[in-house]
């Protein structure tokens, strides 16, 4: 019952946490909007991969490591933000109706599984999720075990759900106007949650002033 009720405690600080507006996940539901979801399911896997490394790596403790070199977060996050710059002008430019969006021109991959890592919201949702949680006392293997598994099953739920989101918007604006004003509106949410990432990292001073 213990460990129901610390699982349950877990799922409902991650869902929020982690599902919440970010950059993979505004990435995914624009190229919902932009490209279709079947079109989207190669950047998804990719963004599925890169966030589940993060958790690895949280969990094992690589990020410490990484941390400790505010120059090479300040590296990452600048290449990061280069790649969403250029993602979202892929998405405001992106064929607006449905027959004219080719699927071979979404983003493919790697490039969710690059967003996912360089992710900044990431590292910090899910690093305060892990640390901030257990669900088995004196246990520490089957501890961080378990919460990999539940967090994995967060990681799993929410980003399709991001992209259908977006798919599902889409498909409501049948007019090519309105239809390039929506990839507009993601691309600049887009930019939007990665400036407000990084500026939670400087504000906690991870990235150098």
């Amino acid at each position: 019952m213990q460990l129901t009720a610390n699982l349950m405690l877990l799922w409902l600080a991650a869902v929020p946490l982690m599902g919440s507006p970010g950059p993979a996940t505004m990435s995914l539901a624009a190229i919902g909007a932009a490209y279709g979801a079947r079109a989207g399911l190669q950047y998804l896997a990719g963004i599925i991969a890169g966030t589940f490394s993060v958790l690895l790596m949280i969990a094992t403790g690589v990020t410490g490591v990484i941390l400790a070199v505010p120059a090479l977060i300040w590296m990452i996050t600048v290449v990061a933000a280069a790649y969403i710059l250029f993602l979202a002008y892929r998405i405001a430019t992106a064929p607006v109706m449905a027959a004219d969006r080719p699927a071979d021109r979404a983003p493919a991959f790697s490039g969710g599984f690059f967003l996912a890592i360089a992710n900044p919201k990431a590292f910090a949702a899910i690093g305060a999720v892990f640390s901030g949680n257990r669900l088995l006392e004196d246990a520490l293997v089957f501890d961080a075990v378990g919460k990999i598994l539940a967090l994995l099953a967060v990681i799993v739920v929410v980003n399709p759900a991001w992209l259908m989101f977006g798919s599902v918007f889409a498909r409501v604006l049948r007019n090519p106007r309105s239809g390039r004003v929506a990839n507009i509106l993601f691309a600049g949410l887009l930019v939007l949650s990665v400036l407000l990432a990084a500026r939670g990292l400087i504000g906690e001073r991870v990235l150098p002033p």
